[in-house]
């Protein structure tokens, strides 16, 4: 039995030796020191042994399994470095190349121009306000002095949902909604931006989805002087304090009286180019003093309170501020002309 002991000890510690991978090492444990291993084996012989041999052999057999047990674990380790130095030098990084860059992205070029928008009319007390923009005909029409079938609807080509809902065509329904929530109890100083819809054909100048801006100021005794000013100022900051305004009748059904505001050329300095179309000057946006029927509709006192308001497109703002050919440069996430905008 002492014979077999030493045998099967000399034959686990060759195949320990002559193993390759961890798993080769898991057979020969599973095969010398398993419940049914040939160690095993001889140790239930035992019983035929003597009182005096029994010690003997089955401390020979404690010796065997500790010298095979540590040859495996010996052999494991050994392994292991081999495997991690191999991983090491297959995955050997060279902490001294240079990185890859990282593109670092920025705000939307419509983006920046609303929130400067935004930033210089905080500035003047306006506060701003959101509204809906799947809207009921009446807030988006009827609320603004547009009452069904009234010629000046044709003006705004919309996207009908049903016969009552649609998607807004301006963000004036914000302006309606304010000044009804506030009941003609207080004044009103809001802009409200946000995307419109309409139906138009996509070009260089037009968009079927495109931002607006507009403004509402109702108090008491507000003047066309007080637009005039607060447009004034609006311009010099957004587009340097040599830019002149001018103000133009016109028409529009919520204002009366309406007017358009154009600013000097800044390529020519208002002597006429093919920017401005040799006239000096470039129209911008539209405004006027609010109609009394808005008022009235909204639960204002036209004898008591007037006011005024103003529609602007922060992308025929950007095109002019920054030169921009093409509205659907805006709207075609091309990265390429994005990027150039990222520290205008």
């Amino acid at each position: 039995m002492r014979e077999r002991l030493e045998e099967l000890k000399a034959e686990a510690l060759e195949k320990v030796e002559k193993a390759y991978s961890p798993s080769d090492l898991q057979d020969v444990k599973v095969a010398y020191l398993g419940k049914k291993g040939p160690i095993t084996e001889v140790l239930r012989g035992m019983g035929k042994l003597s009182q005096e041999e029994r010690p003997i052999i089955g401390e020979l057999a404690n010796t065997v399994r500790e010298a095979i047990t540590e040859a495996i674990e010996t052999k494991k380790n050994t392994l292991e470095a081999i495997e991690l130095e191999r991983k090491l030098q297959e995955e050997a990084i060279d902490v001294t190349l240079p990185g890859r860059p990282v593109s670092v992205g920025g705000p939307h070029l419509l983006t920046k121009i609303v929130e400067e928008i935004e930033d210089l009319f905080i500035g003047m007390g306006f506060e701003i306000r959101e509204g809906p923009e799947v809207e009921t005909d009446y807030y988006n029409f009827e609320a603004l002095n547009l009452p069904k079938g009234h010629p000046a609807r044709d003006m705004q080509d919309s996207f009908y949902i049903t016969e009552d809902l649609l998607l807004r065509t301006h963000t004036s329904p914000v302006q309606a909604r304010t000044m009804e929530e506030y009941k003609g109890s207080r004044p009103v100083k809001m802009i409200c931006p946000g995307k419109v819809y309409r139906r138009d054909t996509d070009d260089a100048t037009h968009s079927h989805q495109f931002t607006q801006i507009e403004g509402l100021y109702v108090d008491k005794n507000v003047r066309m002087s007080d637009l005039k000013g607060v447009l004034n100022h609006f311009a010099k900051q957004l587009f340097g304090e040599d830019r002149e305004i001018r103000l133009r009748p016109s028409f529009f059904p919520f204002t009366e009286p309406s007017v358009e505001m154009d600013i000097s050329c800044k390529v020519c300095g208002g002597d006429g180019c093919s920017v401005c179309k040799g006239t000096g000057w470039i129209e911008i946006l539209g405004g006027g003093m609010v109609h009394p029927n808005v008022l009235e509709m909204a639960g204002y006192d036209p004898k008591v309170y007037n006011g005024f308001a103003f529609g602007m497109g922060p992308e025929r703002i950007a095109m002019l501020k920054y030169g921009v050919d093409d509205i659907r440069h805006f709207y075609t996430n091309d990265v390429r002309f994005l990027s150039q905008y990222h520290n205008a």
